[in-house]
């Protein structure tokens, strides 16, 4: 009956074989993060934070897992192991929590670098000319303006030229009136 179409439908059912529905790939689990199934064990679990190609061949040791060995054919020994490895370093929201205190810390005592971090510029010695697009945002042009926005800037600013002489001529002649 799971195939059968609903009653009253009028529109062709279509539904996937069961063959789709239960080959389904299971995404193992370590530190609060799905590791993709698919990939190598060395670069799957570059997918934590805090864990890079460098700390993976450690971790690799630690737990004696093969780092060629696909995740999906991972036991769940396997994965105990590589857990007990990854909970040895500091990752994920430890990790956030330590480098987000490191950059207070340097905001609060004045250095360069808390200072760059403040004005969200590059804080390394990169060049900030050209690029730094990711840091400073969205480009702002300022020089150039379309004819349409040039010709709003020019009424709105002739209007409060308008309004500043027609108040200045009046108070001049007080002015003037008072010094005689």
């Amino acid at each position: 009956m799971q195939n059968s179409p609903p009653q009253g439908s009028g529109l062709c059912y279509l539904s996937k074989p069961p063959t789709q529905t239960t080959a389904r790939l299971i995404m193992p689990r370590i530190s609060g993060i799905d590791i993709p199934a698919n990939k190598r064990t060395e670069i799957a679990l570059t997918y934590i934070y805090g864990v890079g190609r460098n700390n993976v061949q450690n971790i690799l040791k630690l737990a004696n897992v093969n780092g060629d060995k696909r995740t999906k054919d991972l036991n769940s020994d396997e994965i105990v192991r590589l857990q007990k490895a990854v909970d040895t370093l500091p990752i994920e929201g430890s990790l956030r929590k330590v480098v987000t205190e490191n950059i207070k810390r340097l905001k609060q005592i004045g250095t360069y670098r808390g200072m760059r971090h403040t004005a969200k510029l590059p804080a390394r010695g990169q060049r900030t000319r050209h690029n730094a697009r990711t840091k400073r945002g969205k480009r702002m042009t300022i020089g150039a303006l379309k004819k349409e926005d040039s010709a709003k800037f020019e009424t709105t600013k002739s209007r409060s030229k308008d309004q500043v002489s027609s108040a200045s001529p009046g108070k001049t002649k007080e002015t003037k009136k008072t010094k005689e």
